[in-house]
């Protein structure tokens, strides 16, 4: 897949900072700042995808693990600072996995690969933001774990 985005303003008229984006495997999306917005914002999609990036690594490790995982979700946080620009300087990624028998230490070493070996998003990021992952473990039947 090539990598390659063209981007096309959208919001012709008046103040908006609409574009439309089509990357090199020809998909599709919207990023959009400012009054009225209808899609992510530049630094939202960053946010976005480093947690789909921990997540593809992640689950693909454990899957070779043989980790059971029926549900798997992450939230996303990251604090700007005030002034220009406006960059992420700390990011807390929680991963929420859901299934029978998960070791935790199965899915602590996941993430640390993901976050020191195979994020090519991670890589990207300037050393000056502080990236922050813990789990949480929620199996049938019993109360929820973390792992920091």
């Amino acid at each position: 897949m090539p990598n390659t985005a063209k981007l096309t303003l959208v919001t012709i008229e008046g103040e908006g900072l609409r574009f439309s984006a089509t990357t090199g495997s020809q998909q599709s999306t919207l990023l959009d700042s400012g009054a009225g917005m209808i899609a992510p914002s530049p630094v939202e999609m960053l946010l976005v995808s480093l947690a789909a990036c921990h997540a593809m690594d992640v689950i693909s490790i454990l899957r070779k693990k043989r980790q059971r995982v029926t549900a798997y979700e992450l939230d996303a946080r990251g604090d700007r600072c005030e002034d220009h620009p406006k960059r992420y300087t700390n990011i807390e990624i929680v991963h929420r996995l859901t299934g029978h028998d998960l070791a935790p230490e199965a899915i602590a070493r996941a993430i640390e690969l993901s976050h020191t070996r195979y994020c090519s998003v991670q890589a990207c990021l300037s050393p000056e933001i502080t990236v922050t992952n813990r789990f949480e473990i929620v199996s049938a039947g019993e109360a929820a774990r973390t792992g920091d």
